[in-house]
């Protein structure tokens, strides 16, 4: 979450929630401290979003519940929120405003435009902030892929060269030289792995990158296979994007969990949650043999469609490991 105040104005972007630390015992989620915020109600013009993964909206409800202000976002990022508001009974009481790429918003003495960035989840947005002194640009979360949404560079290069105040930007793998792997290029990849499968084929894919997803589904269909949908967050992100026509299973090409026992192995692609083997995700139970309607045999092939992300990388090998003891082929 971060803060601009200006006189007797707030601003308030992106509201999210982290998961605790193995020694953080006792503790399921953790999201910032409000008491800054609510003991200033009244200056507080709104919340803005940049996108809708869990570390920039999920802390949202427990803010909510406390302070009545309008959130602005995107498409997908407000049908994201509205599901996290109906599970917490507040989607009546909150005022949720569509904004769209280079659209302008004035709240107070901030003039904000919504700038598109390219990002592993759709509608990702930057902002120019423009103030009494001065302009500053919020990157968001953002990658320079040309597949899909591309990032809007026209747009920040002019901000950039009417001069700004401050650049606040994502620094994900800051560390690492060289270039962001194209989308188009990991579909490649997953598209030559799944030719060659014979058994099940069970991608795990973060639930909000409705691009790969769609990838996935692609290859799928192009060997033959139906689609399974695995996981809370899956079927329901799943579910918005068809809705708002980001993601298109062509008819007759999806199949429930309680189908694929009827569908032959070789026809049969399962995309489903826990590519970073998170505690309770579907990938993890499958691994534990923990999951009520799929179970590892000889045969199937398991494909991580992510890297490891930095602190996860026991408990993924740990998955691995166990992936393998039943049979499959990671």
């Amino acid at each position: 979450m971060l803060l601009f105040k200006y006189g007797e104005e707030i601003l308030v972007i992106d509201a999210g929630l982290m998961f605790p630390e193995d020694y953080m015992l006792g503790i399921d989620i953790a999201i910032p401290d409000f008491s800054y915020l609510l003991r200033h109600k009244d200056q507080v013009r709104a919340v803005v979003l940049t996108h809708g993964h869990e570390d920039h909206i999920g802390a949202l409800p427990f803010l909510l519940r406390e302070l009545s202000v309008p959130v602005y976002g995107s498409r997908f990022t407000l049908e994201l929120l509205r599901e996290k508001l109906k599970e917490h009974q507040l989607l009546g009481q909150t005022d949720l405003r569509l904004i769209a790429p280079k659209e302008t918003l004035e709240l107070g003495s901030f003039t904000i435009e919504f700038i598109r960035v390219a990002h592993s989840i759709p509608d990702g947005m930057g902002l120019a902030i423009q103030t009494p002194l001065g302009t500053f640009i919020h990157s968001g979360d953002f990658k320079i892929d040309q597949t899909g949404g591309v990032t809007d560079l026209n747009t920040l290069a002019g901000y950039g060269a009417r001069g700004v105040l401050a650049l606040l930007s994502d620094s994900t793998n800051v560390e690492r030289e060289g270039y962001t792997v194209p989308e188009k290029r990991i579909g490649e990849s997953l598209d030559q792995i799944m030719r060659k499968c014979e058994g099940r084929v069970m991608v795990a894919v973060f639930a909000s990158n409705i691009y790969r997803i769609q990838q996935v589904v692609d290859s799928a269909v192009r060997y033959g296979r139906r689609v399974a949908f695995n996981g809370k967050s899956m079927i329901t992100n799943c579910r918005i994007a068809r809705e708002l026509g980001y993601l298109h299973v062509p008819p007759g090409r999806e199949i429930t969990l309680g189908e694929m026992a009827q569908t032959p192995d070789s026809q049969v692609a399962v995309i489903t949650t826990g590519s970073q083997a998170e505690p309770m995700s579907s990938l993890t139970r499958i691994a534990r043999d923990d999951h009520r309607q799929i179970k590892i045999k000889k045969g199937d092939t398991v494909i991580l469609s992510s890297r490891f992300i930095p602190g996860n990388e026991r408990a993924i090998t740990g998955m691995i490991d166990n992936l393998y003891r039943f049979g499959a082929e990671v």
